[in-house]
This record gives structure tokens, sequence and C-alpha cells, in this order.
């Protein structure tokens, strides 16, 4: 299997071959553990590899891809002894993310009454 590159606006990614930027951030996003990675550092956290290591349940070959992709594509930064965190982009993401966390509490809410009826 041949090494994916990091998905970037413009360029070709998975289901797009114009790199549509929406398409772009799908590819990035739908990558495992892409998203944990997101949603560990939300508030403004910044966490070592072992704390992120710990926090998501990965393995520490695929969390070190996913920081990769992520810092080069500056959504994540890392400041040595500090640790790894949201860029002002990656806060900005996350900021947009979180009507969909909002929206998915209420689609299971409505699952969840749906299934007593």
């Amino acid at each position: 299997m041949s090494a994916r590159r990091t998905p970037y606006p413009g360029q070709r990614v998975r289901g797009s071959t114009t790199g549509c930027p929406v398409m772009a951030l799908f590819d990035l996003l739908g990558r495992r553990w892409a998203l944990r990675v997101i949603w560990e550092l939300r508030d403004g956290r910044r966490l070592n590899f072992r704390d992120l290591l710990a926090a998501s349940g990965t393995s520490p070959s695929v969390l070190n891809t996913r920081l990769a992709e992520l810092r080069d594509t500056g959504l994540v930064d890392h400041e040595p002894d500090v640790g790894y965190g949201l860029t002002p982009m990656g806060a900005d993401l996350l900021a947009h993310l979180l009507p969909v966390a909002d929206w998915a509490k209420h689609w299971h809410d409505f699952l969840k009454n749906r299934t007593k009826s």
C-alpha cells in the first residue's frame, strides 16, 4: 500500500480529482484519529505526545503521522517543552465543528426517543 500524501486544497485528494477545498478537508479529517486529535486539543489545551497517545488510544505511528499532517496543514503546532496545540486556523475549524457536535447530540436524543416509541 502506498503512503498517502497530506491533502491540500487544489491538489488531487480522495474523492476529488480537482482538490476542491471541502473535499481536501474531508480527506484530512476522515483519516483515522485526526478529528480525535483536534478534539483533545480543544479549549486551548496543549498536550505532549504521551498525553495525546493516552487520550486517543491510537498507536504511536498513526498518531505521529496524524500530527505531522495536522501540523503540515497549519491546524496544529508544537512548542517544545509545552506540547501540541491548535493554531488559530485549527481553533477556527473547531469552532465550525462544535455545531456539528451539538447536532450529533440532538440526533442521539432523537434516535433514543424513537426507539422508545
